[in-house]
């Protein structure tokens, strides 16, 4: 499985349903909780051009927030993205 990463809140129920799809379908993926943390979210912001969360990456590719991992899954791409 390739890597995942996410940027995430605690609260954020957009970050929530992400990280819950992800389990669903057994993937492991490191979580970069940017809370309080303006340095953490000034690099995310850098890295993605976006400044809410959850933004995602697999294999280091930026797939996008929640909405988009959830257009992957439905269009049957997220698990040919993952392997």
């Amino acid at each position: 499985m390739k890597p995942v990463e996410i940027y995430t809140t605690q609260t954020c129920p957009y970050c929530i349903a992400a990280k819950g799809l992800l389990r669903k379908k057994g993937v492991a993926y490191s979580e970069i909780d940017v809370a309080g943390k303006a340095e953490l979210r000034a690099a995310m912001t850098q890295r993605t051009g976006r400044t809410s969360v959850p933004q995602i990456f697999i294999d280091g590719k930026h797939v996008g927030g929640c909405d988009d991992l959830h257009a992957l899954e439905r269009a049957g791409k997220l698990d040919a993205m993952l392997a």
